[in-house]
């Protein structure tokens, strides 16, 4: 089975069911304009529609997953890729591995995408993707479905001795409920955080140690006029405040990047037509406690999806119409190809130094910098 996904002109009323729809039919690419950057498109599967998220460990060893339930793992840095895992009814809508064998699956959940019917939206694997187990929590049952996985490394002490951890948080989902599935003992307990009176959606997560956390966003609205907000907390999950919010409705805050702990950049998705084409990114140069827009470009039928810095200048953005790279902290933007609808942009070290980085979309490309 395969999903063609249109975005359809959208009104007030059909933004919580539109916001975040997966882009199979596209106007004409552009042509782009020349640039020194040149992503290597990878061979992959054919997948009418966009495919949402790729995880990698280290430079050869990846995964990436469809909205058809299948998952496909590389161990040779995207050359060549087998399927490890084949379920179904299961939109795999996020991933987060730890290492080549424990990782995290996150399913967008049902009554958003046609064709899924898993409800469960959190699961394990412990054998590189080859099995999944559902993940069990008290009130899971909230957890409609999941869109992001953020996998913090932590140290902490286990009979005596003080060990590597991780604390694994996933949160979701486009057009809600927001809710959040988080575990600060490597996966071996968990706990829902209920963030519904902060946002109607979560697209995005990120921790940068275990009480200072970022999600992506969208305003709570009943009639789905809901504003971009990137909501902020200080104790792990316990309390949240919004520390930047749209002045527009129908807008959410899709995707992140921390290119280091003070400076970050966030996409926003605009579907408000009385708005005009402006697109905006959203930057943080305080460690998150306020951020400004700055300009991707003034075009119609630009719809942003993910972001991904190398550093505190140099970064891409994926739209609808393809990619778009700054060098200079998002003052300039310059066309690049490298695909369309790239919807995360994972970069790890480099097998000989340097930095490789992953783009998913409708294909997966690879870019290698020195």
């Amino acid at each position: 089975m395969t999903y063609e996904f249109t975005i359809p002109k959208l009104t007030r009323r059909s933004f919580v069911g539109a916001a975040g729809a997966a882009v199979a039919l596209f106007a004409t690419p552009p042509v782009f304009a020349e640039s020194e950057t040149v992503w290597k498109k990878l061979p992959t599967v054919p997948f009418r529609g966009k495919q949402d998220d790729i995880s990698f460990v280290d430079a050869l060893h990846g995964w990436y997953g469809n909205g058809e339930g299948k998952l496909y793992r590389t161990t040779d840095g995207g050359d060549s890729w087998e399927k490890m895992w084949d379920q179904p009814g299961t939109f795999i809508r996020a991933l987060g591995f730890v290492d080549q064998q424990v990782g995290y699956l996150g399913n967008v959940g049902i009554n958003y995408y046609p064709g899924v019917t898993d409800t469960h939206p959190l699961y394990r694997t412990a054998d590189s993707g080859r099995s999944w187990q559902a993940v069990s929590a008290e009130e899971i049952d909230k957890v409609v479905g999941i869109c992001a996985i953020d996998i913090l490394p932590v140290k902490r002490i286990f009979q005596g001795e003080l060990r590597p951890s991780h604390i694994v948080t996933a949160a979701g989902r486009v057009g809600g409920p927001a809710m959040m599935l988080r575990s600060e003992d490597d996966g071996a307990s968990w706990k829902v955080i209920d963030l519904s009176e902060h946002a109607g959606m979560i697209l995005d997560v990120k921790f940068h140690d275990p009480k200072t956390g970022f999600v992506c966003a969208s305003g709570v609205s009943a009639t789905g006029e809901g504003d971009a907000v990137m909501l902020m907390t200080r104790d792990g999950g316990k309390s949240w405040k919004p520390v930047w919010r749209s002045k527009r409705k129908l807008e959410n805050v899709w995707k992140m990047s921390w290119p280091s702990r003070r400076v970050g950049y966030a996409t926003v998705q605009s579907y408000d037509e009385a708005a005009g084409n402006r697109r905006v990114v959203i930057k943080t140069v305080d460690g998150g406690k306020s951020w400004k827009e700055i300009l991707l470009v003034d075009e119609a039928g630009i719809r942003e999806f993910g972001v991904g810095f190398v550093d505190t200048m140099r970064g891409w953005v994926g739209t609808s119409k393809g990619g778009f790279e700054t060098r200079d902290g998002g003052k300039s933007w310059q066309r690049i190809e490298f695909g369309r609808a790239v919807n995360k942009i994972r970069v790890v070290p480099g097998a000989s130094g340097g930095k490789r980085l992953f783009a998913i979309g409708v294909d997966v490309h690879r870019f290698d910098l020195p």
